[in-house]
């Protein structure tokens, strides 16, 4: 058989099939262009989705019916099908609404239903859509539509003799002045309404607009960390994301007036916009007795009908890309996070680094189970250094510590160098292995309600350490009890839809945790919830009959759960492993529909399932055609043979760590050369933001990111990568850090091109400075629009410091 099976439209019953063939087949069309694959491919994974099965559980499980289509294009035809079906919605809506109106022409229906835009289908319904009563209404009313009429087909005809006649005491037309003014109303709300001559002006201004912000007087003080937007313009096509979401931050501050301008440095007598209107309608200057009023009307209709209308229209546009983008960034950086190498089941003794309050610490076992805490206080103002290092060489002793992570708050670099100390007084074949980790969110879960039941009677400050803790053994189980958003690794997250973020992020922890899978036997319900077709309440069911038979042997045993049918055992299996189980491949990704094809694969090997696993050299010289059938393709049996070969297969890295430099702390510690190696902690499409262990991160901008030209900054790096950088320009006072990858760098040669760039006015890519995506808990937002401060005192997290200088500071754009 082919590879794929055949694929068919929507089945009947479905939401696809409820739309109109033509209809379903132009949406499939649209979102195979967008995602690169066939229609036939989009209308099966409609058909999949439609009936409740998930993204997660389509790409891994039913690559016959999609011919292979992955998470991302999965993903990508979801977000659209909900948009075009919203579309779709809209055009019979207003279709209906202008056939009430008896105004449906057939040349109209067709342009409604060519509208491949919401803005487009709205453009075409504004001469329909029921509206105040305008002075164009009025006037119309006051019987002057002949007189706009005449005076456009017409432009011999003197304006003021042809008024004459309309004017009426009893129309409420005073004179001549009053009719004209009528009859320009209702022509400049005709051009206004004409979707053809707004299409052409949205693009116009779209090619030739310029974003232009000004300080609101009085505000420069309040608003100094939009200095550079103070008197900025920059091209409506080139202006990037980040700095648009800076620019609209601060009008909703009151800082800054943003507009779109076009046409302002052209000199003709009529401006280019203004003769699209006329030309649209005929209207040129030939001398004749029309012409001037004619003009006149064209050029009114532009500026106080069309131009602010279009205006709104694309800022609204590039706000939602602006937004898109934006989301996008934060979407990939949490992936990596997320995905980030796992320390192990270690016993794990987790640092919160305090100074007055103290630093809390907390030690979990393999599992992540809190076992013991306790309170020390090295520094000031008790220096109680010789009671600190003996309670932890005691819990280091008494639970077989083998890895520490310290939370890299303020007092981080002080507790490792006390960490450190420790451990030398440690043998080395027991000593255990120290990490700094980024707690961004930590204080979040700490205080949350799923913390409390976890670690019933622990003081909120103990849970921060014990999660500091869990989350160097197993960053994925304990990220996923955090809302996403308060992970802060994205830019400007508070200023873009939260709905759509909200979506974006919880789709990307979805993928995630799926594509790792989770054991049954050991996982949190919120791990759980995050499976294939488990919802919240599924989740704690499962763990409430986990807790009531022991532990799970079977898969098999999932069906006995309450509530748990059959669709959502079918979703969910394939995701939940069993080590030691009764079944074998319950421990590998293989679902259970396709245990029959997985046995036969072993039978034809002549081994035992448990013996057969594992072993490359016998799997490999099978073909895989001689195993296919009616429902299993070749997608199928080589995710089996491939499963069977390295069974719970894990897609994340090997854990690894940066090596700090010893007496490098604080950001003043820094110079121009020093080699360094540091952990990045996010990536943005301006560069990446690296954490060097002095509570600030530095910006390596897209032109040092490596010897060769880089569009993309994801194509090099991504959020966890350990890299090595050498710093270029720290500016102190405003907690800047410039750095660069490259491998040869001339660094006096780039100190004064930055400074030459910064003189003549040249504008890189900061935008408002200070501290980014915030801190550990949901304090007040950052400029970099994150989630806010934590704790009085702490210093932000990595990957929320990188906000912070995100918005500050990208140094030598440009120089590729």
């Amino acid at each position: 058989m082919s590879e794929f099976s055949d694929l068919t439209l929507p089945a009947p019953g479905t939401k696809a099939a409820a739309l109109a063939p033509d209809v379903a087949l132009r949406i499939a069309r649209r979102i195979a262009d967008e995602i690169g694959c066939q229609p036939t491919q989009v209308n099966s994974a409609v058909q999949l989705l439609d009936e409740g099965s998930t993204v997660p559980f389509i790409a891994r499980y039913r690559k016959e019916a999609t011919g292979g289509l992955d998470d991302t294009q999965l993903r990508k035809l979801e977000e659209r099908l909900i948009y075009l079906r919203e579309l779709e919605d809209r055009r019979v809506a207003i279709v209906k609404s202008i056939e009430e109106q008896g105004k449906l022409t057939d040349e109209l229906a067709k342009s409604i239903a060519l509208a491949d835009t919401k803005s487009v289908l709205e453009d075409l319904y504004l001469p329909f859509k029921k509206k105040r009563r305008t002075k164009a209404q009025i006037a119309r009313e006051a019987g002057l539509e002949p007189l706009a009429d005449l005076l456009l087909s017409d432009p011999s005809k003197d304006p003021e003799q042809e008024a004459g006649s309309y004017v009426s005491e009893e129309k409420g037309v005073a004179d001549t002045k009053a009719a004209l003014d009528g009859a320009r109303q209702i022509l400049m709300e005709r051009f206004a309404e004409n979707a053809a001559l707004v299409g052409q002006l949205r693009r116009h201004v779209s090619e030739k607009g310029v974003v232009q912000s000004k300080l609101i007087d009085g505000q420069s003080e309040k608003g100094a960390k939009f200095a550079d937007y103070f008197d900025y313009s920059e091209p409506l096509s080139k202006i990037p994301s980040h700095r648009a979401l800076a620019l609209f931050r601060g009008r909703n501050e009151g800082i800054l007036s943003v507009d779109l301008t076009v046409d302002a440095d052209d000199v003709s007598p009529v401006k280019p916009a203004e003769k699209l209107v006329a030309d649209t309608y005929g209207i040129a200057d030939q001398g004749r007795p029309g012409d001037k009023w004619l003009m006149d009307v064209a050029r009114w209709a532009w500026k106080v009908k069309l131009a602010l209308h279009i205006e709104l229209d694309l800022m609204g546009d590039l706000r939602d890309k602006a937004e898109e983008e934006a989301i996008q960034v934060f979407a990939r950086n949490l992936k990596d996070l997320l995905l980030a190498a796992p320390a192990g089941a270690k016993a794990t003794l987790g640092l919160d680094p305090g100074i007055r309050t103290g630093v809390k610490v907390a030690v979990v076992d393999g599992t992540g189970k809190l076992i013991d805490t306790a309170t020390i206080y090295p520094f000031q103002p008790r220096n109680d250094i010789a009671g600190s290092r003996a309670t932890l060489l005691a819990l280091i002793a008494k639970h077989k510590v083998g890895l520490i992570a310290i939370g890299n708050g303020t007092a981080s670099r002080e507790t490792d160098r006390l960490t450190a100390d420790v451990l030398g007084d440690i043998p080395p074949a027991s000593r255990p292995v120290k990490v700094i980790v980024n707690e961004a969110g930590a204080s979040v879960y700490s205080a949350s309600e799923l913390a409390s039941k976890e670690m019933p009677g622990i003081d909120v400050s103990l849970r921060g350490a014990a999660s500091i803790a869990r989350r160097l053994q197993d960053p994925l189980a304990e990220l996923v009890k955090i809302e996403p958003k308060s992970i802060g690794v994205g830019q400007y997250q508070h200023d873009v839809n939260q709905t759509k973020l909200a979506r974006a992020l919880d789709a990307v922890v979805e993928d995630a945790v799926n594509a790792v899978g989770v054991d049954l036997n050991t996982a949190s319900p919120a791990l759980l919830s995050r499976i294939s077709g488990l919802s919240d309440s599924l989740a704690r069911a499962v763990v409430e009959h986990r807790d009531s038979i022991g532990r799970f042997t079977s898969r098999k045993q999932l069906k006995e759960v309450p509530r748990l049918g059959a669709k959502a055992f079918e979703l969910c299996a394939g995701f939940l492993r069993i080590n030691d189980g009764e079944e074998a491949l319950d421990a590998s990704s293989v679902h259970p529909e396709a245990y029959p094809l997985a046995k036969r694969i072993v039978k034809a090997c002549g081994r035992d399932v448990r013996q057969l696993m594992g072993d490359s050299s016998v799997l490999r010289g099978l073909d895989p055609k001689e195993f296919t059938d009616e429902r299993f393709g070749l997608p199928t049996v080589k995710d089996i043979l491939s499963e069977l070969e390295k069974p719970g297969r894990d897609p994340r890295p090997e854990f690894k760590t940066a090596s700090l430099a010893d007496g490098v702390e604080e950001i003043s510690d820094l110079k121009p050369g020093m080699k360094l190696e540091g952990t990045v902690t996010n990536v943005t499409n301006f560069g990446a933001f690296v954490d060097v262990g002095v509570h600030q991160d530095g910006l390596v901008h897209v032109s040092q990111l490596a010897d060769k030209f880089v569009d993309d900054p994801h194509k090099v790096v991504k959020a966890g990568d350990i890299v090595k950088v050498t710093i270029l320009e720290v500016d102190v006072k405003r907690k800047r850090i410039s750095m660069t990858m490259k491998s040869d760098v001339d660094y006096q040669g780039q100190r004064e091109r930055a400074a030459d760039n910064r003189q003549s006015g040249h504008r890189d890519d900061r935008g408002p400075g200070g501290r980014g995506p915030g801190g550990r808990g949901p304090g007040g937002k950052g400029p970099g629009g994150g989630s806010g401060g934590g704790k009085p005192g702490n210093a932000p997290a990595p990957a929320n410091n990188a906000m912070a200088a995100a918005l500050a500071a990208a140094m030598n754009r440009g120089r590729k």
